[in-house]
């Protein structure tokens, strides 16, 4: 099954940390990198991202309002915010959003339960 997800995060060293733990449990999946809102919808716009894993604090647009716009243009896409702000005011904004809250630093271990359930949706949205 062949999967895109995009990375979102002002920071290329925290881009690099979360594409290596997805890398590491799901090795065929293809990553594509945005260092910003602006550019994500971009990307988002021009080819076919299937996952997208959102940083909460970015410049601009932050990563709950990236993800209210992805959420409205792909009601069932799997979304995650991850940040090193864990407050249950984000923790439910994420959850209202119909996203999962993921706390940094993202290691295999934080990011595993949102890519097996992200691939399970996936695997059966193409059923």
């Amino acid at each position: 099954m062949a999967v895109t997800f995009l990375i979102v995060d002002d920071s290329k060293l925290a881009r690099i940390v979360a594409g290596k733990a997805i890398a590491a449990l799901q090795p065929d999946w293809t990553k594509v990198e945005a260092a910003n809102a602006a550019d994500a919808l971009a990307i988002v716009a021009d080819q076919q991202i299937d996952l997208a894993i959102l940083d909460f604090n970015m410049p601009e647009k932050d990563g709950l309002e990236l993800a209210a716009e992805l959420r409205s243009s792909h009601p069932n896409m799997p979304i995650a915010v991850i940040t090193a702000n864990v407050q249950d005011e984000i923790i439910a904004r994420v959850r209202e959003l119909n996203a999962t809250f993921v706390a940094k630093p993202v290691t295999e271990d934080a990011i595993s339960g949102f890519i097996s359930g992200a691939a399970l949706r996936l695997r059966k949205a193409r059923a």
